[in-house]
Formats: structure tokens, C-alpha cells, sequence
């Protein structure tokens, strides 16, 4: 796979089940075309991933058919996306500092779930000149 195409930056903030697939479905399709991939977590989105709340769908209630369907269909789920982008080697996660405290996580916990804590001068810095960014 070609690597010298565009990168992608995907910053994930809502921590609801069908955004934070919706941001590992982008990066998964992005490195199955050999882009490199960066995710930038903040507040739930950081939140749902540190305490691990990847694996069952929750769309809410009233939303129980809707789930139904999700498993029924073997739909992957947000730890299956999130495994293929990153032994692809071209997904980098990362997690903003300043949403570490608002989740009332630690960095200590956080660092066992992403590739680097950063703050806003580092992500402005990775993403300078990415066009194809996704905001969820």
C-alpha cells in the first residue's frame, strides 16, 4: 500500500458508543488504504476509553432495537476498529492533557491507552497542513 498518502486527523469528543465507532470505522478504513491515522481523545470520548466501555454497543434507551441489530449482524465493535488502525502501525493514538483531569482519570491511566499524552501546542503542531480531519 502506497504510503505517501495525505494523513488523516480524527479529534473525538462525544463519548457516545456510535461516535466513538463512527471516529475507529474512519481510522480503520484510513489505514486499510495505507493512511496514517491520528486521534486526538478529549473529555468522554477519553472518558469511555479509559474504563473500557469499548466492547457492547449502548446507543441509549429506546435504542435497544438498534443494538439488537448491531450484534445480530456481528457489526465490529470499537475495540475490533480500534485493534486493526493500530497493529496497522499507522494509527496513533493520542489523549489531551487537559481533558485527563476533567475525566477524573490520572496520566498514569491514560498512558496504558494511547500512544502519548499531549497538550494543545503539540496537537495544532501534528495536525498543521491535514485537510481531511473529522470532528465527533
Amino acid at each position: 500500500m502506497p504510503q505517501d498518502q495525505p494523513p488523516v486527523a480524527i479529534f473525538l469528543h462525544d463519548g457516545s458508543y456510535d461516535r466513538v465507532h463512527q471516529a475507529f470505522s474512519i481510522a480503520a478504513a484510513a489505514v486499510a488504504t495505507g493512511r496514517r491515522v491520528d486521534v486526538f481523545l478529549f473529555w468522554w470520548a477519553l472518558e469511555r476509553i479509559v474504563q473500557g466501555r469499548i466492547d457492547e454497543p449502548d446507543f441509549g434507551p429506546g435504542r435497544e432495537a438498534a443494538e439488537a441489530r448491531f450484534e445480530q449482524r456481528n457489526m465490529p465493535t470499537i475495540r475490533q476498529l480500534l485493534t486493526h488502525a493500530r497493529e496497522s502501525g499507522l494509527c496513533r493514538i493520542y489523549a489531551c492533557t487537559g481533558s485527563i483531569g476533567a475525566v477524573a482519570a490520572t496520566p498514569a491511566e491514560v498512558e496504558r491507552h494511547v500512544d502519548q499524552l499531549v497538550g494543545w501546542t503539540t496537537i495544532l503542531k501534528l495536525t498543521a497542513g491535514v485537510t481531511d480531519r473529522f470532528y465527533l
